[in-house]
């Protein structure tokens, strides 16, 4: 069986149905990047969960929220943990409605389950957007890959890899 394979330096997956924290190493490998999964014995795929495991405040952690437009794009959206998304902000932003992508759709879009998002190294390149607040921590954390695994990552190496529109999204 052949691992997945990048779709160049600092992008994507293709070649397989999901992708997992090993394929996240990987990425993080390639791109030199200052950044680490961090492993629990219990599930954290809620932000609650991340700050009960690590002892921080919700806004260090992140989440990444896959939304659908109209047209059925995909778009991740990234913001810190003690914030919501705004649709409202992110249909202006894209020009068109949205709504919150299946459990399914994110599975088949970005190769991850649910809860175990990563903020970057997806199946597919997709259109994100990434909070204003996010870049405030020199570190935060967020999806690891897996649902029992975090990612600790700096904010603007999501914002480069991801190509990431930096904008205000969050409520």
């Amino acid at each position: 069986m052949i691992r997945n394979k990048f779709v160049n330096e600092q992008h994507r997956f293709i070649g397989a149905e999901k992708v997992d924290d090993r394929d996240l190493q990987d990425y993080i490998n390639r791109n030199k990047l200052d950044a680490k999964i961090l492993y629990f014995d219990k599930p954290t795929v809620t932000v609650e969960d991340a700050e009960k495991q690590l002892k921080i405040g919700k806004e260090r952690i992140i989440k990444s929220i896959l939304l659908m437009n109209e047209k059925g794009q995909p778009i991740l959206v990234i913001v810190n943990g003690d914030k919501k998304v705004s649709f409202d902000k992110v249909s202006r932003v894209v020009g068109t409605n949205v709504r919150i992508a299946k459990m399914k759709e994110v599975k088949e879009v970005l190769g991850y389950e649910v809860g175990a998002v990563p903020p970057i190294g997806h199946k597919s390149k997709v259109i994100t957007l990434l909070d204003l607040g996010t870049l405030k921590y020199g570190k935060v954390v967020g999806g690891g890959g897996r649902t029992s695994a975090l990612l600790e990552i700096d904010p603007r190496d999501v914002l480069k890899l991801n190509d990431a529109k930096f904008c205000d999204v969050s409520e």
